[in-house]
Parts: C-alpha cells; structure tokens; sequence
C-alpha cells in the first residue's frame, strides 16, 4: 500500500464556512436562510463528528441547543447538530457537555488519531482551530459559501496563514439569495 493509499483510507476533515464578498466572516454579517441551513445540514450529514474551537463550541451551543425559541425551518438544523458527537480542542475549558468531548495535547496528532478513525468524515468551522489545521495540511475539502455583502470589517479568513494553500475547485452550487458555496482541494 502506498502512502496515498493510506491518505485516501483517512476519515476526511472537511472546513465550511460563510463568507462575505469581501472576506468577513462574522457569523452576525451573514445572513440566515433555510436554503443555506438545509445545504449545512447535508454537510453535517457527511460526517460522524465536529471539531470545534472552544469559542465555536460555546456560539453553537448557546444558539442551537433545544429551546423551542426559533423559526420552525431552523429546526431540522438544531435537531441535526445537537445529535452530532463534538470534540472541542481547548486547553481552558475545564468539561463539556452537549454530546461533546474535550481534545487536549497536540492538535496534529490528536486530528490525525481522530482522521484514523474509522467512518464518513470530521466535519471543522470557525476561523481560529481551521488557521491551525491549514497550517498543518489537515483539511482535505474546503468549502467557502460566498454571501453576496460587504461586511467592512473582521474577521478574516486565515489571516495570518505561514504558507500557501494552493486549491483546485471541485464544486460549485448557487443559492436563491445569491450566495455560491464553491468546494475545494488541497493541490497535493
């Protein structure tokens, strides 16, 4: 077996997230559909488990646990992601909950043991913990879903980046609202 044998026999980390025009990627600058929730729920579906920052875990959990407090299309969502297994890389929350599971030590080995793992695939957002996965060539898909604003402001997407990340588009779906989610791969 070769070594992109092996690779290819990986659980694949998968990295989505909304986007503005111009680079934005405050999760209150993007606007909220039931288009868009349901194409995040068919990611979610592609993968066995989350990995999230602590402060992506803490945003999540605090807007998606049951309340009964939402629109009724935001439900499939909320129902999806609350039975998804979370691993949240901290080193200062002390536990979690919410069906989740700390991840401690080193971030590369400790993604790798959980890539080794059999199933569909890990599934990352955030802006924080994805910098250090890129940085450590861990994401194998990319997924920018480009919203038709301009935000003017922060965050930014991989800002601060050590290297580049040279992609080849692998798919590309339009929305009703005029967002495009487009799919990438790392150039290997």
């Amino acid at each position: 077996m070769t070594i992109r044998d092996e690779a290819s026999e990986l659980r694949p980390l998968r990295y989505s997230i909304n986007v503005t025009l111009d680079g934005c990627c405050d999760h209150r600058a993007i606007p909220a559909d039931e288009d868009l929730h349901r194409h995040h729920i068919e990611n979610l579906n592609q993968a066995d488990a989350l990995l999230f920052g602590r402060v992506v875990y803490e945003m999540m959990e605090e807007a998606w646990r049951p309340t009964g407090s939402r629109p009724d299309w935001m439900e499939p969502f909320a129902q999806t992601i609350n039975a998804a297994k979370k691993y949240v890389v901290s080193s200062t929350l002390e536990r979690v909950d919410w069906n989740a599971e700390l991840v401690r030590g080193d971030l590369g080995k400790a993604v790798q043991q959980l890539k080794q793992e059999p199933g569909k695939g890990l599934f990352v957002s955030g802006v924080k913990l994805p910098l250090a996965l890129a940085e450590l060539g861990l994401i194998d898909e990319y997924e920018f879903v480009v919203q038709p604003r301009l935000a003017g402001h922060g965050p930014a997407l991989f800002a601060g980046l050590s290297k580049y990340v040279d992609l080849k588009l692998v798919s590309r779906r339009e929305f009703p609202s005029g967002a495009v989610a487009m799919r990438y791969e790392p150039r290997r």
